[in-house]
């Protein structure tokens, strides 16, 4: 990439902290290999409360698959009365994270942009850290058909640990990862649906 375009600051500095929910929203994704081909899982964390807001899967790795994680989030959470007002979404420099489009569909929503700074490996820890547990968890214990089967897998496992598997609790960022019941802030929040059974 050409490090002379414009790229929004980096307004996390590794610092995954939050003081309510839907304050700062983590982005990243992930890789699974199949029989058919390699499938992409995109999935949008909520920093406060460590839930998954959205996740989606798909067999290309363009920004629609990005895109349509963000698009299904932002959805979500304003169905149930979510103020958004004061949401910053961070990323990596992933080209589907830094596309017009997607950086378009953030600022039709008011969501300030935040992209980790260049040769940080810490840059979405957070993130990494549940892609990392995610693929430990469920993805590495078998073998995959295709997306069919990674998408049914992975609502099944974010379902049974009711939405959240990542990552360490909020006030003690060196925590070991466990797992949590929703918050009350989430107490309505529905599951997403998988791409393509609606």
């Amino acid at each position: 990439g050409d490090d002379r375009l414009q790229r929004p600051a980096d307004l996390v500095k590794r610092t995954f902290k939050a003081s309510a929910p839907n304050r700062l929203w983590v982005a990243d994704l992930t890789y699974v290999k199949t029989f058919t081909g390699w499938v992409y899982v995109a999935f949008i964390i909520d920093v406060y409360s460590r839930m998954i807001v959205d996740w989606q899967a798909s067999r290309s790795l363009r920004t629609d698959l990005a895109l349509d994680a963000l698009e299904m989030a932002i959805f979500n959470r304003r169905r149930v009365g979510a103020d958004l007002s004061h949401l910053i979404h961070h990323s990596d420099r992933g080209v589907q994270y830094l596309a017009v489009r997607y950086s378009q569909r953030l600022a039709d929503n008011a969501i300030v942009a935040s992209v980790g700074s260049k040769g940080d490996s810490y840059v979405n820890a957070m993130v990494e850290s549940f892609n990392g547990l995610y693929k430990s968890e469920l993805i590495y214990r078998r073998t995959w058909r295709g997306l069919d089967d990674v998408e049914y897998a992975t609502l099944t496992h974010i379902s049974s640990t009711t939405g959240v598997s990542t990552a360490r609790s909020n006030q003690d960022p060196d925590s070991p990862p466990r797992q949590r019941s929703k918050p009350p802030h989430y107490a309505q929040a529905v599951p997403a649906t998988p791409a393509g059974t609606q």
